[in-house]
């Protein structure tokens, strides 16, 4: 794309795992001018938990008529959570429902996908619990449903289904067969052996990348919403691959990113990418460039949500207040809140001397806790540099300036033109702009030093 074709405004379907938005970004800012936010619950009747993507097409389809109208928009990127595959018949429809990736499967089941899932150094891939590893997924829907799987004619990654919805081109894409899959093997840039022993060499939809432009709208998706039937839509690319390019395309240098939302995905540039531990929930993603990346990532979000809906609200002012006594006392939480992935996938979490904690202390202690959590996380991964926060958690303060104290290193909140929606529209070729920048010094807290200590002692 030349400057003259570059859009002005970017219209972004973001499909998280908790919930789902339409948004338009404006080229020249970097904003948000317009969105629309829903919930993304899962379904619960049929032969399995699945996602409502009817439920969630006819919000993006409404989005994307109101919004062509005003704003106005140029182009349409997409960007949705990992761990998810749409499988579909010969008429491009669904033959099964979308796996959501927390079901669990018959423990015959499980042991039958060990038997035959790669090893570690072909994939960068760990074993993860439920339906994590999308091969995992795949597996179970063919063996526990042989003859709704027998109508399987094409197998796309999630945000292609939808891209695919839209153009009615069926493809995968690398940042979403890379993301824990058990189906890409990162380094030769190709699917890995358990494509084979599953099969299902047949059905996998050509390799695109993520900045391909897949199509035109269908014109059955231009005349329901009003748009332009030469309105582009672009491939998409999984969401903590999608947060982390606006710093690839920005930075040099060796730096670490840290995308929050329901999971922290901590992402390692110039990291060490030959010592992960698989049983620590580290692995190697694939950026939107097609390069392996040192990976590690723990259920911070959704740990964050459970935490707090316990505790009750507090005025932040007050939790900053609250940090003396809890240093002083000692009182600590311990991994893991969501247990079965993260660094400490088999330790149950447990309180250390809460004994009459206020609600203030226990919101100080959460976030020292996920502090804690992100930079154990980070040195799995061979960390180097700086390290940079986006979403969610780079609003709180408290786990900025702890996670600089406990990682000895300058902490970047930023905010602005970040995040898995403005990753999302550098797909048609913006440059990105520079977000909104708060820094952290290691010195913010003291004391940050013996509360780690006694911390990683009490998990030996």
């Amino acid at each position: 794309m030349n400057d003259v074709t570059k859009p002005r405004r970017i219209a972004v379907i973001d499909i998280g795992k908790t919930n789902a938005k339409v948004v338009v970004i404006d080229t020249q800012s970097g904003e948000e001018i317009a969105g629309d936010r829903r919930s993304n619950p899962v379904l619960r009747d049929g032969i399995y938990p699945h996602y409502d993507v009817e439920r969630l097409w006819s919000f993006i389809l409404a989005s994307l008529r109101r919004f062509a109208q005003e704003p106005g928009f140029d182009a349409i990127s997409i960007t949705t959570h990992g761990a998810a595959a749409a499988l579909l018949d010969g008429k491009g429809d669904l033959a099964m429902p979308v796996l959501d990736y927390e079901h669990s499967y018959p423990a015959e089941i499980r042991e039958a996908y060990l038997g035959i899932r790669p090893d570690f150094s072909e994939t960068g891939s760990p074993s993860l619990p439920a339906g994590l590893n999308l091969g995992a997924q795949i597996h179970f829907q063919k063996t526990a449903f042989p003859q709704e799987f027998a109508r399987v004619r094409s197998i796309v990654t999630y945000a292609q289904y939808w891209a695919g919805r839209l153009t009615g081109v069926q493809v995968t894409e690398t940042t979403s067969l890379g993301c824990h899959t058990d189906l890409w093997n990162p380094r030769r840039k190709a699917f890995s052996s358990l494509v084979t022993r599953l099969g299902i060499e047949q059905l996998m939809a050509p390799v695109r990348s993520a900045f391909d432009v897949l199509g035109p709208v269908r014109k059955s998706v231009a005349q329901e919403t009003g748009l332009s039937p030469d309105m582009p839509v672009y491939c998409g690319i999984h969401d903590s691959n999608a947060s982390l390019l606006p710093h690839l395309l920005r930075r040099e240098g060796d730096f670490s990113v840290v995308s929050t939302g329901t999971w922290v995905v901590n992402f390692a540039i110039g990291g060490a990418a030959d010592t992960l531990d698989p049983a620590r929930d580290t692995l190697l993603n694939v950026d939107a460039l097609g390069r392996p990346v040192p990976s590690s990532r723990f259920m911070g979000g959704r740990e964050y949500e459970m935490l707090t809906q316990q505790f009750g609200p507090a005025p932040d002012e007050e939790i900053e207040a609250a940090l003396d006594s809890v240093l002083a006392k000692g009182m600590m939480l311990l991994p893991s809140v969501v247990g079965g992935s993260g660094p400490f996938p088999g330790k149950t979490a447990r309180w250390i001397a809460d004994e009459s904690a206020t609600v203030a202390e226990q919101h100080a202690a959460a976030a020292l806790y996920l502090a804690l959590m992100t930079e154990f996380s980070l040195s799995l991964i061979g960390r180097k540099g700086p390290v940079l926060v986006e979403g969610p958690f780079a609003s709180n303060a408290l786990y900025l300036k702890a996670l600089a104290g406990f990682a000895d290193t300058d902490v970047i909140a930023v905010s602005g033109s970040t995040g898995t929606s403005a990753g999302a529209a550098l797909l048609t070729g913006i440059k990105p702009l520079a977000g909104r920048e708060r820094h952290f010094s290691a010195d913010a807290i003291e004391g940050l030093d013996a509360y780690r200590s006694g911390w990683l002692a009490k998990l030996a």
